[in-house]
């Protein structure tokens, strides 16, 4: 008769419990009469972020359903939570690399990926210059503090590649790469630790993208530029997940970065475009390495004669 009483009441709790799961599944219902949004996971780059946020605000205009959240970061550990089991719609990469492992794990399709853009390495120093570095040799200087992205990072083997071409260069030494090496005193995992500790003066000198402190944002550092002969050029894919929870969303994303509106934004912030479309030129030397690429907005002076990327 007890059981009889209770069964009523069972039922009713095993029914909005159903219900409960249910909802969890469905868009997320806005208030007012609003639209409804669907959550939209994008894995991005570390040196996409600025780019990304204002694409990501672009893209809002057409899509009012999305609801985008970025997770910005060294494009090594982007790719290890997608292949660990991470929940993300879109992956864009600073290399081909990481999208390749992300790709041979089967959590992107082969063939959806894209090339979107571009980037190529500066050097930067401190706002004051404390080394007074004139040009790249002076990288090789005993007394210096370098500051690098590590090597498992897109940054990091650039750089390396940069040191590489630039050991077997008849302006400099062979040991060139070995002695800049001898002064890193810290390895970052992404770029955006590399300018920070510059920017703070923890470090003489780091390796960063072009587009790392070009743009609106203000970097709060002073640049060398890297000759095209000895430059390194980076090229970003994107894909949509394969176990994206929204496709088409997904989709529609990548698409928008690569139109014309997204290419325009990423060039903005000192990106080169996917095909054609070049963010500010990088000069070529002017004679042999030292002041060469480098281009003062002040009368050159003995002390310093970086770009002064802050203004």
């Amino acid at each position: 008769m007890r059981l009889r009483r209770l069964l009523p009441v069972l039922v009713g709790v095993l029914a909005l419990a159903v219900a409960s799961t249910a909802c969890a599944d469905q868009p997320t219902p806005a208030a007012d009469g609003a639209a409804e949004t669907v959550g939209l996971q994008v894995f991005a780059a570390a040196s996409l972020t600025a780019a990304f946020q204002e694409i990501g605000d672009t893209f809002a205009v057409d899509h009012p359903e999305a609801d985008l959240a970025f997770n910005f970061a060294g494009s090594q550990q982007l790719a290890s939570q997608i292949k660990e089991g991470a929940q993300a719609d879109v992956f864009a990469s600073a290399n081909q690399r990481q999208m390749d492992g992300v790709v041979a794990a089967g959590d992107v399709i082969s063939g959806t990926q894209r090339a979107f853009a571009r980037n190529r390495l500066v050097v930067v120093i401190p706002p004051d210059n404390p080394a007074e570095l004139r040009g790249l040799a002076d990288l090789g200087r005993p007394d210096l503090k370098m500051v690098l992205a590590a090597k498992a990072v897109p940054a990091g083997s650039y750089a390396l590649a940069f040191l590489g071409k630039a050991s077997a260069h008849p302006d400099f030494t062979p040991a060139y790469s070995a002695t800049v090496m001898a002064n890193v005193v810290s390895f970052e995992d992404d770029v955006v630790g590399v300018l920070g500790k510059v920017a703070q003066g923890e470090a003489d000198a780091g390796i960063v993208y072009l587009s790392d402190v070009s743009g609106p944002a203000d970097p709060k550092v002073l640049r060398i530029d890297i000759p095209e002969a000895l430059n390194v050029i980076a090229t970003y894919p994107i894909a949509p997940l394969a176990n994206a929870q929204h496709p088409d969303l997904a989709q529609a994303f990548v698409d928008h970065v690569l139109s014309p509106q997204g290419q325009a934004v990423l060039v903005k912030h000192g990106f080169m475009g996917a095909v054609g479309a070049a963010a500010s030129p990088v000069p070529d030397p002017v004679a042999a390495f030292g002041l060469a690429g480098m281009r003062p907005p002040w009368p050159r002076s003995p002390r310093s004669a970086a770009t002064d990327v802050r203004q």
